[in-house]
């Protein structure tokens, strides 16, 4: 196995601004942000191990004394024995280890922000490193250990016409950041959305969307349903009324004689581009007697034939 300075590419006798120079250099090129290629993804793990191990004088002066090895790990011929009563390696807090398949990582978020500041080619304005190892906001999360490319998994409940129309809202992430979702137009319950590299090392975030019920409509594929209700009046003799869509208020004129029951298709108000607004016309009688409208109708002779076809 290479040593931990022949990954960096520096000489044993190299200064410590030397060797953040050299990871520096090389991680702008393998980091996961910027180069997606599998192999490129680990040789960063590998380099950002052997980083956190020259970094730290008492680790690096370990590391050339032949204590650890180049993973962390005390050597046979060290002094970090190993500890049966505790699990692991009595004084030696590696900051790089492996748990079943999974590598951990113990690296100090800010010193790569500082390594890694005015490097506006990630974004504008520099990587948030504290952001991206899942570290900003939260307390004690210093030196915390996260698995490498860890997917997180959220929640995100939105508004019924935010699902039918998309568009855009935000989320605050496990480290307390605000970030922008872009919601797709007819979105549907337990749909997940998926932000690449918010999660943790690297990993996606997972946002499982729910839905609110609307108390105006329903949904039936990529259509939208509503009820309109009429007065006996507006039904016969026809009206305009301001009816709301998912998108928004619309002037709709309902004709004369509209029958209760009856539907209006109104195209493209559904799913955009894709569903329609279906208005299911409702008729309300007066809820109290009204002498007038009884007698007129006692005395109408009706033309319409039987409805009923039983």
């Amino acid at each position: 196995m290479a040593s931990l300075y022949d990954m960096l590419g520096v000489s044993k006798s190299a200064s410590d601004a030397e060797i953040k120079k050299a990871y520096r250099q090389k991680a702008r090129t393998l980091h996961p942000d910027v180069n997606p290629d599998k192999k490129a993804q680990e040789k960063f793990k590998t380099l950002t191990g052997a980083y956190e191990i020259l970094s730290d004088k008492s680790k690096r002066a370990r590391y050339d004394a032949g204590e650890i090895d180049e993973n962390g790990n005390p050597t046979p011929f060290g002094r970090g024995a190993y500890d049966s009563g505790s699990g692991g390696f009595s004084g030696f807090n590696s900051g790089s280890y492996r748990r079943g398949n999974t590598t951990y990582t113990n690296i100090n978020p800010e010193d790569l922000a500082s390594m890694f500041g005015g490097m506006g080619g990630f974004g504008g304005g520099g990587f948030d490193f504290t952001d991206l190892f899942g570290m900003g906001g939260m307390n004690g999360a210093r030196g915390r250990s996260y698995p490498q490319g860890q997917d997180v998994q959220y929640q995100l409940t939105i508004p019924f016409n935010l699902s039918i129309t998309g568009g855009q809202t935000t989320i605050q992430l496990a480290n307390g950041k605000e970030v922008k979702v872009k919601v797709p137009a007819g979105v549907v319950d337990d749909a997940v959305l998926r932000l690449k590299g918010m999660g943790q090392m690297g990993g996606d975030a997972l946002i499982k969307i729910q839905v609110q019920k609307s108390e105006l409509f329903t949904r039936d594929g990529e259509n939208v349903n509503i009820t309109l209700p009429l007065t006996l009046k507006e039904a016969i003799l026809g009206t305009k009324v301001l009816l709301p869509t998912p998108s928004g208020e619309i002037a709709l004129k309902i004709p004369p004689y509209t029958s209760g029951g009856k539907i209006l298709r109104l195209k493209g108000k559904g799913v955009p581009e894709r569903g329609d607004l279906l208005v299911h016309i409702s008729i309300i009688l007066p809820n109290k007697n009204t002498p007038a409208l009884t007698e007129f109708i006692e005395a109408w002779k009706d033309p319409t034939p039987n409805p009923r076809r039983f």
